[in-house]
């Protein structure tokens, strides 16, 4: 049986790169919905349940294709750090993450033929220790600023991270080996670079 078509519901680059990394061809296709916390809502139930949404929404208007969905939170105290509104806050988050460890916490939804499959890594990241000037010439690159926690792992941030314990690509915002777990849930087998449908 053909591959599916495979549509990535998120205008993330790191996600974007991450697929073509492992030869899943997909089109890119975003979709704009309300982040907003409803109440009472925990980071883990909040990340899985916007994964879930940008998937239901593409998949929606395209049935027939393999559709990929993913949010990812960053979490400190039990505070969630979202994308910086400005330099000051950009400025504000790293202070808070130098030094120690924090949780990155992505979610992943896959549906199917209308079946949806979805999980949520949990990864704790530790940050070296950073100056203010260190601090101020990071965010100084930009790249802070579109990126929850005020980071980026696969960029200049890159070199603030001293461990991470769990899964790297999770932290970059798309869980690999569980999207091919997923996958294979809903009987699409990836075969390194390729995907073959079950019989």
């Amino acid at each position: 049986m053909t591959a599916p078509h495979v549509i990535l519901a998120s205008q993330s680059p790191r996600r974007r790169e991450l697929l073509t990394l492992v030869g899943i061809a997909h089109e890119v296709r975003p979709v704009d919905i309300d982040e907003a916390y409803l109440a009472g809502e925990q980071p883990r139930a909040h990340a899985k349940r916007l994964a879930c949404e940008k998937a239901d929404v593409v998949a929606r208007d395209a049935p027939d294709s393999l559709v990929i969905g993913s949010d990812t939170i960053v979490v400190v105290d039990g505070d969630v750090l979202g994308k910086p509104r400005d330099e000051a806050e950009a400025a504000a988050m790293l202070s808070r993450l130098a030094g120690r460890s924090h949780t990155v916490i992505t979610a992943i939804a896959v549906q199917w033929r209308g079946v949806e499959r979805s999980a949520v890594e949990e990864v704790d990241v530790t940050f070296h220790p950073l100056t203010p000037d260190e601090i101020d010439a990071y965010i100084a690159t930009r790249e802070p600023m579109d990126k929850a926690g005020a980071y980026g792992i696969q960029g200049y941030g890159a070199t603030i991270v001293a461990r991470v314990d769990g899964d790297y690509f999770a932290v970059m915002g798309l869980p690999l080996q569980r999207l091919v777990r997923l996958m294979a849930d809903l009987g699409v087998r990836y075969r390194f670079g390729s995907l073959t449908v079950d019989a």
